[in-house]
Order: structure tokens, then sequence, then C-alpha cells
């Protein structure tokens, strides 16, 4: 499963839910008709009724979600769908999820630590690295020399100092 999105609250009284989405558009999450929501990893299946974007966020209706409290009761919940059905990338892309867990060392090959997460800012992606210290290395070409998913690391023109 990749995690998608977050339901916030519910909205209205006829069992819609809010949902703050982590995927690059707002609208990302609109073309799958089923999503699987997971509180604390037991994951379930709803089939979505409708969906619609509303302002910054997403509002839907699920399959067996008809009134507040029952759309309250998802509070919480991830919402992801199967790595399967997600598109393929493009050469050179990767999903957020890809490069989380991934080694990052620099240029001489000293490593700098682990992916620990992935921050839009914006202007561009940041790489949260953990290591002896928490690193933020902008995901810029200038930077990111090279991402190799096999190897399970990234290599980076980057200097620990910094």
């Amino acid at each position: 499963m990749v995690v998608m999105g977050r339901v916030v609250a519910p909205y209205g009284v006829a069992g819609w839910i809010k949902i703050q989405t982590f995927t690059e558009t707002v609208d990302s999450l609109i073309s799958y008709s089923t999503w699987w929501l997971a509180k604390d990893s037991a994951w379930i299946e709803r089939k979505v009724l409708e969906v619609k974007v509303h302002g910054n966020v997403l509002v839907a209706r699920l399959q067996d979600c008809t009134d507040r409290d029952q759309a309250f009761s998802f509070r919480g919940h991830e919402i992801a769908v199967p790595r399967s059905e997600l598109p393929k990338n493009q050469e050179g892309e990767f999903y957020w999820i890809d490069l989380v867990g991934l080694k990052v060392i620099d240029g001489q090959n000293r490593e700098l630590g682990v992916v620990e997460g992935v921050l839009e800012t914006g202007a561009n992606d940041v790489l949260e690295v953990k290591g002896e210290k928490e690193i933020l290395i902008p995901y810029v070409n200038d930077v990111i020399i090279d991402v190799n998913l096999k190897k399970r690391h990234i290599v980076v023109n980057w200097d620990s100092d910094y």
C-alpha cells in the first residue's frame, strides 16, 4: 500500500469525509474508485462513491458511510492505494516512498545518512536525511547526482557541513 492521504474530519452530516492529501496535486486520489483506509495497520477497502476538490483538500463519500458519526469514525485513518495501481514512472522519476530508506552518500563515498522523508517546499522537494545529525538536502539537479533503487542509495553533491 502507498499512503496518499489522511482523513482529517467529517464533512457535513451526510457521511462525507475531509481528506488531506500527500500527493503532488490535491486531485491525485480522484481517479481511484477504491481506497484502502487504515489506522494502526488494519487496512479496509472502501468503494469511493463521490469525491471532489474543496479548496486545498478533498471531500469524499465512501461506501457504507452514511452519516456524520460514521464519517467521524474514519478520522485519523490513512488512505492508500495498492502500489500496482500507481502510474508507471518515467525515466528519472521516483515516488517519494521509493526514496525513503535509501542511503545517501556524497561524491567521496562518505555516508551522510538515510532518507527519513521528503518535504515539499514549493520551490523544490527536500530530502530529510538522518545520520550523525539531521541534514536537509534539496532535490535539485545540481545536488542529486544519481538515484539507484537497486543499490538502495542516492549519490549527492553535498557536504555534511552544509
